[in-house]
């Protein structure tokens, strides 16, 4: 195995995964069997999420140290996180707009798939609302927010703490070596995790295409050509367009990222490769610091795979019932988008709890949703490279604008690849 690299491994792991599944159709085993593996692997990438966070961004912010440059950092980034995604959202509009794909679908030849709960988890959400979510980020309980994974939380904590570290000084020193020592170990484990990714993948795929069938695309086939059509323009042109503007090439970044976003393709899962990411774009002349906050915080703030996806459903759902959105109602969905994306990131299945919590707001029936369900987890895949390859740019982009980018670091580490 070892002549072949952690890509080929994955893509392997696909293949026989989507084999597997289109024999053993409509097979109860093939989950029972497949269905722990998969969920062995996510939960090992879980387990050690929150440590590699929490240790990376403590040694950042204490080696930096400086309260009024770290704001500036957070203010910065979030900024670009929403001019961003209000892009993803506006082409997601314009491609359904332009290409149609719910006209003339007959919902008679459509399954429906119960989503019940992602209707629970909807109104939970929009009950919070988007205040509450600022206020959530400040956790009552670290322990509790380490063990909930309540990323938003953990980030604020360890930035906090990290400027402790740094303003007891020499007190602090042996702290930051714990910390560090931490994130090195942490780093080593993900690496021999990944060796387990193939069958991860292989049972994840597996279980998926048996359930649902390559057969229930066909029907929607012009969503889901629209959809990954649309991911593909943004990555190339619109991340193309802002890695050039950071003095950068978006292959690039891609060629570096090839394992992590081929994982994440075949998971659905942008948490899995979490931990390599941090490791890989500090490798490429990112800051520890930049890093350890850009990335982690994208999750919650810059799903633009997601955002993106959410726009042409939701005219799909209304084309699907021959409703014509106007300019205004369209401009309230953007709107609507533009908060609920934010408001409720990081619960399962968010980008169908935000659709939920949006349609109603332009007079789409959400249950619309029940027809797409089936294909969603396919759809999922692309919007999950999308939204990895958004958050890896934006440490690039942040570490510019800083002038902490350390472009003779990151020639060396590209050319080695």
């Amino acid at each position: 195995m070892k002549r072949f690299g952690l890509a080929l491994q994955i893509l392997a792991g696909l293949v026989l995964g989507i084999a597997v599944g289109a024999v053993f159709y409509g097979n109860p085993n093939v989950t029972a069997y497949l269905q722990p593996i998969g969920d062995i692997f996510i939960r090992l990438i879980k387990m050690i999420v929150v440590p590699i966070v929490v240790s990376t961004l403590i040694v950042g912010v204490a080696g930096v140290g400086d309260m009024k440059q770290l704001g500036k950092i957070g203010g910065k980034t979030i900024i670009y996180f929403e001019i961003v995604t209000t892009v993803a959202i506006i082409l997601g509009l314009l491609a359904a707009n332009i290409f149609q794909p719910g006209a003339g679908v007959n919902m008679d030849q459509l399954q429906k798939t119960d989503i019940n709960s992602y209707v629970e988890t909807a109104e939970h959400s929009q009950h919070s609302g988007f205040a509450e979510t600022f206020v959530n980020i400040v956790p009552k309980n670290i322990f509790e927010a380490l063990m909930k994974g309540d990323m938003l939380a953990v980030i604020f904590f360890s930035v906090l703490f990290g400027l402790g570290v740094a303003a007891i000084g020499e007190k602090g020193k042996p702290v930051l070596a714990f910390f560090q020592g931490t994130a090195d170990a942490m780093f080593y484990v993900t690496n021999q995790i990944m060796k387990f990714a193939p069958f991860g993948v292989f049972a994840l795929i597996g279980v998926t295409v048996s359930k649902f069938g390559l057969a229930s695309l066909i029907p929607l086939g012009k969503l889901v050509l629209l959809v990954y059509g649309a991911m593909i323009f943004f990555i190339v042109v619109v991340l193309g367009i802002i890695a050039k503007w950071a003095g950068t090439s978006i292959f690039s970044l891609i060629k570096i990222l090839k394992d992590e976003l081929l994982l994440a393709y075949t998971t659905s899962s942008s948490e899995t490769v979490l931990p390599r990411v941090i490791e890989k774009m500090e490798k490429f002349g990112c800051p520890k610091v930049i890093t350890s906050f850009v990335v982690p915080t994208g999750y919650s703030f810059n799903l633009d795979g997601s955002t993106l996806y959410q726009a042409i459903a939701a005219i799909f759902i209304a084309q699907m019932y021959g409703m014509q959105l106007s300019l205004t109602e369209q401009i309230t969905l953007l709107l609507v988008l533009m908060v609920t994306s934010k408001g409720i990131a990081g619960v399962p299945g968010v980008s169908f709890v935000v659709l939920l919590a949006t349609l109603g707001s332009v007079g789409i029936p959400v249950e619309g949703l029940a027809f797409i369900a089936g294909i969603d987890r396919i759809l999922d895949m692309a919007r999950t490279v999308v939204n990895v390859l958004g958050n890896s740019l934006a440490a690039v982009v942040i570490s510019k604008s800083e002038k902490q980018y350390d472009s003779v670091k990151g020639k060396a580490y590209f050319s080695s690849i």
